[in-house]
């Protein structure tokens, strides 16, 4: 496919903050021209990411999936005007990778750098499009950020975005993880568990919603511990909970997942993406909210998706979920997040800028 016609300034997006290498060009409609991501498999044996094995592989990908997205994109690398990476927060041996890789093409291009806080980029990615340009962005929205390390709600007013709330421990994300892992489900979990809920009744396995006082904050750990509780139960009640995937499909021993471990994981589900509803439920109510953005890996969550619709229909909020082709890590919101900045006037980075595998959003970078 060729997009000799794309309209300048074409950016290119690079993104290691975790396991994953990405590489995305966009153009100055915010159009993904590209957008490739190669998934690090050499982590599974260990049930999660190990950060040596991560940067050791974002080398090796790099020059693979770099090429294939210039080449999707019809574009040769002088082509590109802007050039943009994660700076942080994650790992950061493989936030080094990238941001070392954006600021040499940088530097050897003589092109603009933006160096972008992987949040801001999950923040405004539900305004990107699969296929077409991206959607205008408002001049005010609320961000609603989950994710496998990340799990806050954000007040973003004309690019700038300031914390209104965030997770005391867990994410939800890494709670639906964890709980995968324990039934022996491969890394990431997550999407196998919420495959499996679908299969089963919540209403046989309630679990409580946890709260934070008056606070909006989130708590995801006090759930993990009673869904392992809970599994254990299963056990000493003589019912399989160990499971594997084969083709595809998740079996137990004896062939497909016991019914009362699906009840449970449904019910497990409904408290974790009831926490989230009741989170953006009292900030309606508290301060208001007109539009709500959902992004993030367990944006794509099945019950989240469907429970925000509804909920947004039926209290008259905007809402806009993240395509699920880029709710997980990937370069084409880092290159829109850099694209928007240039919109805004800024001229990216003159000086070096470092790696940082924890900082604020809204921190200078």
């Amino acid at each position: 496919m060729s997009h000799v016609g794309a309209k300048a300034p074409l950016v290119l997006g690079i993104e290691t903050s975790c396991d994953d290498t990405a590489c995305a060009v966009l153009d100055a409609d915010g159009r993904v021209l590209a957008s490739v991501v190669s998934s690090q498999i050499a982590h599974r044996p260990y049930g999660g990411v190990v950060p040596e094995i991560a940067s050791r592989e974002h080398l090796r990908n790099w020059p693979t999936v770099s090429e294939r997205a210039l080449e999707v994109a019809g574009v040769d690398l002088g082509d590109v005007d802007l050039v943009a990476a994660t700076r942080g927060p994650g790992l950061i041996g493989s936030l080094l990778v990238g941001l070392s890789l954006g600021r040499s093409i940088a530097y050897a291009l003589e092109r603009p750098f933006f160096a972008v806080h992987h949040l801001e980029g999950h923040l405004f990615s539900p305004f990107l499009a699969e296929t077409e340009a991206a959607a205008e962005v408002p001049e005010r929205f609320v961000g609603l950020v989950v994710s496998g390390g990340h799990t806050a709600l954000f007040d973003v007013a004309a690019g700038d975005a300031s914390t209104l709330a965030q997770t005391r421990d867990d994410a939800m994300g890494e709670c639906f993880d964890k709980v995968a892992k324990r039934l022996g489900l491969p890394f990431p979990g997550g999407p196998w568990l919420d495959r499996l809920a679908e299969g089963g009744d919540a209403s046989r396995h309630p679990f409580r919603i946890a709260r934070c006082g008056d606070t909006l904050d989130f708590s995801y750990s006090g759930l993990k511990t009673q869904a392992l509780t809970e599994i254990e139960t299963l056990e000493r009640d003589g019912i399989e909970t160990a499971l594997r995937v084969e083709e595809g499909r998740v079996l137990a021993t004896e062939g497909e997942p016991p019914q009362p471990l699906l009840d449970l994981l449904a019910g497990f589900r409904q408290a974790a993406v009831g926490q989230l509803l009741d989170r953006v439920e009292r900030l309606r109510r508290g301060r208001g909210v007109e539009r709500l953005a959902v992004s993030g890996g367990a944006a794509a969550n099945r019950l989240l998706r469907r429970e925000l619709e509804g909920w947004a229909k039926g209290v008259g909020v905007a809402v806009d979920l993240v395509p699920l082709v880029y709710s997980g890590d990937n370069a084409a919101m880092i290159a829109w997040a850099a694209l928007l900045r240039h919109r805004r006037g800024e001229t990216g980075h003159d000086g070096e800028v470092e790696a940082a595998s924890r900082i604020p959003l809204g921190t200078a970078t």
